[in-house]
């Protein structure tokens, strides 16, 4: 085999792993934006909890000032 075929040879492997790289690349550029859209439906989700959480904190609230005017 000559050198000028195997160094083709080489060339030819190192543009298939490239392509292979790239594609591998873009898929994780996928997986991370997929999952960063995640994280922040997380936020809002948790969000939303704790406007929940005071809400009924306070209602909480307001009743056992109900009941302790009612006891006195």
């Amino acid at each position: 085999m000559s050198a000028l075929h195997r160094l083709q040879e080489k060339i030819a492997q190192w543009k298939r792993d490239h392509e292979a790289l790239k594609e591998e690349n873009a898929q994780l550029k996928n997986q991370l934006e997929n999952i960063a859209g995640s994280q922040s439906e997380q936020a809002a989700t948790i969000e939303a909890l704790k406007r929940e959480l005071e809400e009924k904190d306070t209602e909480i609230e307001k009743i056992i000032a109900q009941v302790e005017t009612l006891l006195s």
